[in-house]
């Protein structure tokens, strides 16, 4: 299944969750406090800006933002918050789509990197946000740590998270460094809802390389917005990548 097969309708319909999960305060104003700072007084390009869950706000904070998206339903959910004056967004796939201008920042958030699925696509991302970027500009990627120390050998899936109506479930191919992501949410009745995302995960140091082959040395990398220090056993981590001057 494809990006533009996943990302539809549906999805864009359930994705924002105002005040809760990734739209909940204590995840979203980390988020746009270091974005905003990072930008400075320049211009911000988000790679798959999606409904705009963090270009809106730091676009409220003064941060002139541009996006790249491949679904047409993210971006007409998107547009019932801000039209394409406050918030322009070019249609494409974030390895290859050009905006217009030179940027600052370049960032992408919430592990959608890896929604490219193999790693030459993960390589050229990189080579796109540096072509965006003015001289010293920044690319801030948002990525979860591949959780194979959870997997015994000859099992191949692993229950990511589990809250009340909800379970997600990953299943790994490691030969190819993929994981398909289950979301499965449930009421009272026997039926439940199924999502379905595949994702090529990616390593700290393997992301570092990519970084070096397209012209950018790593700057900082925390295991999160706040600035937590990465240590071996975080979950996630927040890496900013410097274009040379």
């Amino acid at each position: 299944m494809g990006q533009q097969e996943i990302w539809d309708t549906e999805t864009a319909r359930r994705y924002d969750t105002p005040g809760t999960g990734m739209f909940a305060p204590d995840v979203l104003t980390p988020t746009v406090d270091r974005l905003a700072a990072l930008a400075g007084d320049g211009a911000a390009l988000e790679f798959a800006i999606g409904t705009g869950r963090v270009a809106v706000p730091l676009a409220a904070r003064g941060v002139p933002v541009t996006g790249i998206e491949l679904s047409l339903p993210m971006v007409e959910r998107l547009r019932t918050k801000a039209d394409g004056t406050a918030i322009p967004v070019v249609i494409g796939d974030m390895a290859t789509a050009t905006a217009p201008g030179a940027y600052a920042l370049v960032y992408l958030v919430f592990n959608t990197i890896s929604n490219l699925l193999t790693q030459a696509e993960q390589v050229a991302c990189f080579r796109n946000a540096a072509r965006h970027l003015a001289p010293g500009g920044r690319f801030v990627i948002e990525l979860w740590v591949p959780e194979l120390r959870k997997l015994p050998p000859g099992q191949e899936a692993i229950v990511c998270h589990t809250e009340p109506g909800y379970i997600g479930l990953d299943t790994y191919d490691t030969l190819r460094q993929h994981v398909v992501s289950h979301h499965f949410r449930f009421g009272e009745s026997k039926e439940a809802e199924l999502f379905r995302s595949p994702h090529r995960y990616i390593w700290p140091a393997e992301l570092d390389l990519m970084a070096q082959l397209a012209g950018f040395e790593r700057e900082s990398r925390h295991a999160d917005w706040a600035g937590t220090e990465f240590t071996a056993d975080s979950r996630s981590h927040v890496s900013v990548y410097r274009l040379a001057p």
